[in-house]
């Protein structure tokens, strides 16, 4: 397993080394007894060594019975009435979970007591509380009874408030661990489904495509056999000849339509194909990342111009005309190997932008235009001797960002401000291209030029053995 650090941050360092200094004096003052002490360090070793929330409970009221000769009961906040459930307590075990408590019993900020027991708040890590609400309007998830009261002593209830402090840290980690595992289970079930019920049928459509690409041709064929039969009903002079060659000419039409029709859906099914069978791919689930499928291709015909086809008509109806002169690459045989799918949305992403953010400008001429461009440069070394790099550039005219907006317009959910109050979006799709960069070894970045802004990214060139670059 790599682990991986973050840089040394000094003011995070201090603030990690004040709070080590205030735990020893904190434990200092409390000057706990050796008894409270393994108490203590019981609660915190079995709760780790038993992973259930079950047994987790157990030990929460059984640990001060054994050590310290104290019977205690468990309550916690249920989340749909936000009122007490006894979960466990050192005589019935879990044989009281989901009882109400007696009467008197609240929930209380502060320690209280009733009749011969005391009482002290279970706090949870305030921190969690965003990503796993205990409870909606307060950090108290629950309270913990000890009694007898009368044996009691001062330092005991400041020990048993300091436990059920551990109690509630605990408890709250460990009900996030549970949420996670149900997650995972869901995600695995969910991808099991995805295969099955979205994948595989969608394999289904190539065979309904090919049937009817095969019609087509037969319909192209009986075309065919018409004209001929017309032609030679026209030479005997035969009285239907026109209302035939009507019947012609509406026929063709229609068979036209078909396959204009048909290459669209194609196309669509071809791009949606792509994308789904790259997003939801098994291995990404599994692992909780990006999981590549490298291969060799003609990046220029099998990622760029299928992406580019289905914005053409987007982008001409905005106005925007397409240039493919940014950066040239003379030879188009450059080794690259990629996941196809995954690049292509880098793509999908940075032309849909294009769509949306691409404004008319003045040139130097004093004419106002209003376009985008594309292209891809070789940078020599870039990722080190002999390891050269490829730029690809996506520009459209309009107004450059801010120095700041630039700083963050790669982060989630990241939006210009321009953008935020005059088009739709998310904010997640540079930060996606980001990660599918990235994950492929490469770089992204935004530079602004000359009459607009330019978006791209860098990636390694493959190079064979013993060839240097060019």
């Amino acid at each position: 397993m790599t682990i991986y650090c973050a840089q040394p941050d000094p003011p995070e360092l201090a603030v990690v080394l004040s709070r080590i200094r205030k735990k020893k004096e904190d434990y200092e003052r409390y000057n706990f007894s050796a008894t409270q002490d393994r108490t203590l360090r019981a609660f915190f070793d079995l709760a780790q060594e038993f992973e259930t929330l079950d047994n987790f409970y157990r030990i929460a009221v059984f640990v001060p019975k054994v050590f310290m000769d104290f019977d205690s009961c468990l309550y916690l906040v249920d989340l749909d009435t936000e009122e007490l459930k006894r979960i466990a307590d050192s005589l019935n075990a879990l044989g009281v979970c989901g009882m109400e408590p007696p009467s008197g019993v609240r929930i209380s900020s502060k320690p209280y007591e009733l009749g011969d027991s005391y009482f002290v708040p279970i706090r949870g890590n305030k921190r969690l509380f965003a990503v796993r609400a205990i409870a909606r309007s307060t950090d108290i998830i629950g309270m913990y009874e000890v009694f007898p009261r009368k044996h009691l002593s001062d330092k005991d209830r400041l020990f048993f408030e300091k436990y059920a402090n551990r109690i509630g840290y605990n408890l709250h980690y460990k009900m996030l661990a549970r949420q996670n595992e149900e997650h995972i289970k869901f995600i695995n079930t969910l991808v099991a489904d995805i295969e099955h019920n979205v994948i595989a049928p969608n394999i289904k459509y190539k065979y309904f495509l090919k049937l009817i690409e095969k019609k087509i041709k037969e319909l192209d064929f009986i075309m065919g056999l018409l004209t001929k039969h017309l032609r030679d009903a026209e030479s005997c002079n035969c009285p239907h000849v026109k209302q035939a060659e009507e019947v012609e000419r509406r026929l063709k039409g229609a068979v036209g339509d078909l396959r204009s029709y048909y290459n669209d859906i194609k196309k669509h099914f071809e791009n949606t194909s792509l994308f789904l069978e790259s997003l939801l791919r098994r291995e990404h689930f599994q692992k909780g990342e990006l999981v590549l499928r490298r291969r060799s291709c003609n990046f220029r015909k099998e990622v760029i111009e299928p992406q580019l086809e289905r914005f053409r008509d987007r982008l001409a109806r905005r106005g925007i005309v397409i240039d493919n002169q940014l950066g040239g690459v003379p030879n188009e045989d450059i080794p690259l190997a990629v996941d196809i799918g995954l690049i292509s949305q880098v793509y999908a992403n940075l032309f849909s932008n294009a769509e949306k953010y691409c404004q008319e400008v003045t040139d130097s001429h004093g004419n106002r235009i209003k376009f985008m461009a594309y292209g891809r440069q070789v940078l020599p070394d870039y990722f080190g001797p002999g390891k050269d790099g490829i730029k690809f550039n996506v520009f459209t005219t309009g107004p450059h960002l801010s120095p700041e907006e630039a700083a963050h317009i790669f982060e989630e959910g990241f939006r210009t401000r321009n953008a935020s109050s005059t088009r739709p979006g998310t904010g997640h799709g540079l930060h996606f291209v980001k990660k599918i960069i990235e994950v492929h070894g490469g770089e992204v970045g935004y530079e602004p030029v000359p009459m607009g802004n330019n978006f791209f990214f860098i990636l390694p060139i493959q190079r064979k053995p013993g060839e240097g670059s060019k």
